[in-house]
């Protein structure tokens, strides 16, 4: 193991004496008695073990047990990292280096003191499939690529070509429906697993393609139908929704199949509240999104980093650290504010039986 301040805490004098590592007062931490002990910290950078850090301290002329001493004080003011000597062999030296961020942020947010590792391990191990065209949905694989995840499928549908356009007259009214004794599941249809979307594309985080894998997640960007979340649903994969228009941005829930809430005991939900919900939402299965989709850039930035959080806490951290299972979070303009709404499994689906 070898000890190093964490990145993106700033070293600075508060006087002569004393150091400040960090600028916030929520991250930072003072020692105070550090005249003759500075050029300890310029040893702390990974590259030697506890035992080297001592002895390169002894060779600059400080006492081994102050600087120890130091060491203990830091490690137990969180400022403090052990970097495993194995964390980055596997990584290149490219890809260590547009991951440093992610990993000092990981670093301290979460208080671990690897610098990381665990955390990376994780993201790259992990296979996000992200369904949707739309901004909202290709920003979130960007993101996630961005965050190190180690394999982000993009299974969206052509997009329109320029000069094209996506939108559709409005339709006519809809039959009169039989009243609906409950929501239809849907007719069955084939495993989005076996059978990927029209347009995939698969990067790993170091830009190389390569072969999908069964994801530990799937995204649902701005998605109304509902045959494929039944699918991901009967074979177990946990899967997120998040959604833009009409100036609303919708993240969640993340269902974990059998465990929580999932899309269908919200539409059932919906549909005690509004007996019209079934006729809706089997208009919007087979209607294409309208043009424009009242989502501007900054919502669908929000919702992108929004979805992205939630769904880097499912991988990181596990189901626990998730604020979307059975739930929403929504944001109405122009309020940007974001509001949780509960939605409880609904006795009359069997997603959890």
């Amino acid at each position: 193991m070898r000890p190093a301040l964490k990145p993106g805490l700033l070293p600075v004098w508060r006087n002569r004496d004393t150091i400040q590592i960090g600028i916030d007062p929520r991250r930072a931490i003072a020692l105070t008695g550090m005249r003759r002990a500075a050029g300890l910290l310029r040893l702390l950078d990974g590259s030697r073990d506890r035992a080297q850090v001592l002895g390169a301290a002894r060779e600059l002329g400080m006492d081994p047990e102050m600087a120890d001493r130091v060491l203990s004080l830091l490690a137990a003011g969180g400022a403090l990292d052990d970097i495993p000597a194995s964390t980055y062999d596997t990584l290149s030296a490219a890809l260590r280096a547009r991951l440093a961020p992610e990993l000092a942020t990981a670093s301290l947010a979460h208080g671990d003191a690897d610098g990381g590792a665990r955390t990376l391990a994780r993201r790259q191990a992990a296979c996000v499939r992200v369904h949707g065209a739309s901004r909202a949905g290709l920003w979130i694989a960007a993101l996630l690529t961005s965050a190190g995840i180690g394999l982000v499928i993009s299974a969206s549908p052509a997009r329109a070509q320029p000069g094209q356009t996506n939108r559709q007259a409005p339709p006519g009214p809809p039959p009169a429906p039989e009243p609906p004794a409950g929501l239809p599941t849907g007719a069955a249809s084939p495993s989005p697993l076996a059978k990927p979307g029209a347009g995939r594309s698969a990067r790993g985080a170091d830009g190389s393609r390569t072969r999908p894998r069964r994801p530990s997640l799937v995204i649902l960007a701005d998605s109304h139908g509902r045959d494929r979340p039944a699918a991901l649903a009967r074979d177990q994969v946990p899967h997120l929704a998040a959604s833009a228009s009409e100036a609303i941005g919708v993240v969640g829930p993340l269902v974990l199949p059998g465990r929580s809430a999932c899309l269908r005991c919200l539409d059932l939900t919906r549909a005690e509240r509004d007996p019209a919900w079934p006729l809706i939402l089997a208009q919007l299965a087979g209607h294409a999104a309208t043009d424009p989709a009242a989502c501007d850039a900054v919502l669908a930035a929000m919702v992108a980093g929004q979805a992205t959080a939630q769904a880097l806490a499912f991988i990181d951290r596990g189901p626990a650290a998730v604020a979307v299972i059975s739930g929403t979070l929504e944001l109405v303009l122009p309020d940007w504010q974001w509001r949780r709404r509960t939605w409880q499994p609904h006795h009359r689906c069997g997603c959890r039986s």
